[in-house]
């Protein structure tokens, strides 16, 4: 599953042991881009969290795995990211030096909008649509 957004909180390391050695996570809320923007949290595990090096206010796509597991009669979900990338520009937050000039240099997502219909015609753009929607 890929899920698309910008950093709005990272949350402190944990760390703890377990009965194949010292394990370490960190977790992060990632911001949606949509309509109705949604929060959500997701991990990463072990030594990923240096070669990720996810940073406030970034935005990044995720490859994630999802898996629910039942402990004393409760459900708990994990969003674990598997595949961290940054489309676009540079973060956010990097010392670059000249600031972009408009606010779509600043958005990688702004042009996923402009994806182009599988379903329109290549031929013309003068053809009249006969859909009746």
């Amino acid at each position: 599953m890929d899920i698309q957004g910008k950093i709005v909180q990272i949350l402190p390391k944990q760390t703890g042991e377990g009965k194949n050695g010292t394990w370490e996570k960190q977790d992060y809320i990632l911001e949606t881009q949509a309509q109705y923007p949604k929060k959500v949290c997701f991990s990463v595990w072990g030594v990923k969290i240096s070669q990720y090096n996810i940073q406030m206010g970034e935005f990044v796509s995720l490859g994630v795995d999802v898996e629910s597991r039942e402990y004393n009669g409760r459900w708990y979900t994990d969003l674990k990211a598997w595949k961290v990338e940054r489309p676009g520009a540079a973060p956010m937050n990097s010392n670059s030096g000249a600031a972009p000039s408009n606010q779509q240099a600043n958005d990688p997502f702004a042009d996923t909008a402009q994806v182009s219909d599988p379903f329109a015609s290549s031929s013309s753009t003068e053809e009249a649509d006969d859909l009746p929607f």
